[in-house]
């Protein structure tokens, strides 16, 4: 597939978590890696879940250098970004790019669910861990009853997709109630930085005035 999306003129980016997966994806013929830290919230970009049952948890910090200086081909660091000093940290470190997931949840075009966003808000970097409980593989969330009782019951979940299509009709229901106690809320650890209002132009004006502001 990677070979036929070149063939289309398309560019290939392949998530990673460490540094022989970044050189595996530039030796298949990756245009650019994301250099996922642990930070990161939602699913982990690991290639095998069966050998890496919760994916190789390495910070930002140290993915991010290490990956750059055995790749030849753009880094773009993810995890923990959330404002204008993670941004020029990120770049420092050696990376090319930025990719931010959790930041535009509360943003105002956000089509997250109201109460995925007051739990967010409501959350600090304590509030998250990675779990299979909702699609079978290792995804970074905010931590909530549906997460702790599939933990306590000790039940191994399904292959992935199996075991997110099992889990959707559960999530469906919590999302019409209205409760987060059941809805899969994926969230990196950089929450208190979380604001409210912007939209995400505004962000990303932030972020990059920010960050041109401190590498000056």
């Amino acid at each position: 597939m990677l070979h036929e999306a070149k063939a289309a003129g398309m560019r290939v980016i392949t998530m990673v978590t460490t540094v022989k997966k970044a050189l595996l994806a530039e030796q298949a013929g990756s245009d650019a890696v994301v250099a996922q830290g642990s930070e990161a919230g939602g699913h982990r970009g690991t290639f095998d879940a069966s050998q890496e049952p919760m994916g190789a948890n390495i910070g930002s910090c140290a993915s991010v250098p290490q990956i750059t200086d055995h790749v030849g081909i753009p880094v773009i660091a993810a995890g923990g970004i959330m404002d204008g000093r993670g941004v020029a940290a990120a770049l420092i470190l050696g990376a090319q790019g930025v990719q931010l997931g959790t930041r535009f949840l509360t943003a105002r075009e956000s089509g997250a669910h109201p109460a995925y966003q007051q739990a967010l808000l409501e959350s600090t970097e304590e509030s998250t861990r990675i779990t299979t409980a909702f699609s079978g593989r290792p995804a970074r969330g905010l931590r909530n009853a549906f997460m702790q009782q599939w933990e306590d019951s000790r039940t191994e979940p399904l292959p992935f997709p199996t075991q997110n299509t099992a889990t959707r009709d559960i999530r469906s229901a919590a999302a019409r109630q209205n409760n987060p106690d059941y809805m899969s809320l994926w969230a990196g650890q950089g929450t208190r930085l979380l604001t409210t209002g912007q939209t995400a132009g505004e962000i990303v004006a932030s972020l990059v005035q920010d960050a041109e502001a401190i590498l000056a």
